[in-house]
């Protein structure tokens, strides 16, 4: 998994203008949500991606460059 600034507790001390640049960074604008990790998370844990060995998914926002 490749996440950018999830929006956790952890980052509930984090400064205004330190989340604010963050955010900043990743095209979409905002901070990921826990859901949204999860739902990646669950779906190659899942059934239906019994074939897959594993890979490293992006859930940057499109902050990950490579």
């Amino acid at each position: 998994m490749g996440p950018a600034v999830i929006e956790t507790p952890m980052n509930t001390t984090t400064g205004p203008e330190a989340l604010a640049h963050l955010t900043g960074l990743i095209p979409m604008k905002r901070l990921g949500r826990a859901e949204e990790v999860a739902v990646l998370i669950a779906w190659p844990a899942s059934d239906k991606v019994s074939f897959s060995t594993g890979a490293v998914y992006d859930i940057s926002g499109g902050r990950a460059t490579y």
